[in-house]
């Protein structure tokens, strides 16, 4: 009677034991390889932007047109997509350690090369091999990240990863604009040592990722082993609904709706982070403050993108927050489009700027919730291979309609239109959110062990 008696008290007491180790695990994982993360994002969302800042004065010294220059910045898309299913493949066969430490060496050197650009040819085959060199970083490091810590906070945790997107051009905009500062030292122009300043660093965050970090909990030697095998229960226990194989994955209907809601709100993601130099341009600044006042929008979003990611994590109703920040996105680059000067310019892409990384951080909570295994580094990476497609679209877009109507607006007009159909389309979406419970985590089978 008496034994009876204190077994509910004793479960109550390992339970908390558990939990305290659980939570132990996370803080430790997520100070070991988030900052790591954070800044591979950073580094990447500064290559693929870096471009418009370049375009400043390389159009002229390469003898480039705008439309020249889009088309060519947007070949990048068309590398990235062409390899990032197979990079994603290859990144669960080899380990995501080894394989996005390979992504980031190469991207890096990549992007240093882009500063022996002689010509619009030259420049078109280089951002080709920049894309190539890239593909599947940003898959490839969902797919980790949701290795390693459970459902339920997951979407913080992508939101905290997805920081690394707006702090980028925080970092980005002044860092080019001082760059720029450098025009003809050593001989080379202001843009040439944008790209080799901006490009090294990812080489070096590589070589940190291929020593500091690993692909399950089982191999975390910083954790003691009672906090892994309380991690391991944790997320051992969520309930699963995912596909065993990559095949079965790409037979489902919601990698496909998912690919083109990511489509419609990526071409306002890359339509503003090219652009934004040269529209800010037409009112007379110069590359250092431009590189400031572009900064702005991207405060707002790093703000505004977690807060908005707490909101969604403590309902679990991704598809109506992701259609909300869509609404927003229309509205401001409505405002934006209205031309009323650079204040209220400004504001409307502060707002569409905020919806674009907020809608990025609820949208990957969504598939990592059904997506498991071998299925989630080919089903991650395909949805992402279809919303990247939307970057190619949007940076073209945005430089043809300016060549042909002369101004800006036409393609912010088009980028609302993209938002809104994407908010739409999340009204199909929220028929086949799982509910709360029904969560599942990814990219690992029971006790973390690739299939093979």
């Amino acid at each position: 009677m008496y034994a009876n008696s204190n077994a509910p008290a004793a479960q109550d007491e390992a339970s908390r034991r558990r939990t305290e180790l659980w939570h132990s695990a996370q803080r430790k994982n997520a100070w070991r390889i988030l900052p790591l993360m954070i800044a591979a994002l950073i580094l990447s969302y500064i290559d693929k932007n870096n471009a418009g800042f370049a375009a400043l004065t390389m159009t002229h010294d390469l003898g480039m047109t705008t439309a020249q220059f889009g088309f060519g910045a947007s070949l990048l898309f068309v590398g990235y997509c062409a390899l990032e299913v197979p990079s994603n493949l290859a990144l669960y066969r080899y380990g995501a350690r080894r394989w996005l430490a390979r992504i980031m060496v190469t991207w890096g050197l990549a992007t240093a090369a882009t500063a022996l650009a002689t010509g619009a040819h030259s420049f078109y085959v280089l951002r080709l091999i920049l894309g190539a060199a890239e593909a599947g970083l940003f898959p490839g490091a969902t797919f980790l990240l949701a290795c390693w810590f459970p459902a339920e906070y997951r979407t913080r945790i992508l939101a905290i990863f997805m920081l690394g997107a707006p702090l980028a051009s925080v970092i980005g905009g002044p860092t080019s604009g001082l760059l720029f500062q450098l025009d003809g030292v050593l001989g080379l122009q202001g843009w040439q040592w944008m790209f080799i300043a901006q490009g090294l660093p990812a080489v070096l965050i590589g070589i940190a990722i291929l020593f500091v970090v690993r692909d399950y909990p089982s191999e975390a030697h910083w954790l003691t082993s009672e906090e892994r095998d309380a991690l391991n229960a944790q997320l051992s226990n969520e309930s699963r609904d995912s596909h065993k194989t990559t095949f079965a994955a790409l037979k489902d209907f919601r990698i496909y709706l998912l690919g083109v809601i990511q489509f419609g709100f990526v071409i306002g993601t890359y339509g503003v982070g090219v652009w934004l130099p040269l529209i800010l341009k037409e009112y007379g600044y110069g590359a250092l403050k431009i590189g400031m006042l572009s900064a702005i929008p991207y405060v707002v979003a790093c703000v505004g993108t977690y807060v908005w990611a707490r909101f969604a994590d403590k309902d679990g109703q991704h598809a109506f927050h992701l259609r909300m920040i869509c609404v927003v996105g229309t509205i401001g680059f409505i405002v934006s489009a209205l031309s009323l000067g650079v204040v209220v310019q400004l504001t409307g892409i502060s707002l569409a700027v905020l919806a674009v990384f907020a809608a990025r951080a609820v949208f990957w909570a969504i598939p990592t919730r059904f997506l498991g295994g071998k299925a989630a580094a080919g089903g991650l990476a395909l949805i992402n291979t279809i919303g990247t497609l939307g970057g190619f679209v949007g940076t073209v877009m945005v430089g043809e309609l300016k060549q042909i109507y002369g101004t800006f607006a036409a393609g912010i007009w088009a980028m609302a239109a993209a938002f809104f159909v994407s908010a739409l389309l999340t009204f199909i979406l929220g028929r086949f959110e799982p509910r709360r419970h029904q969560a599942a985590p990814v990219g690992v089978e029971p006790n973390y062990q690739r299939e093979h």
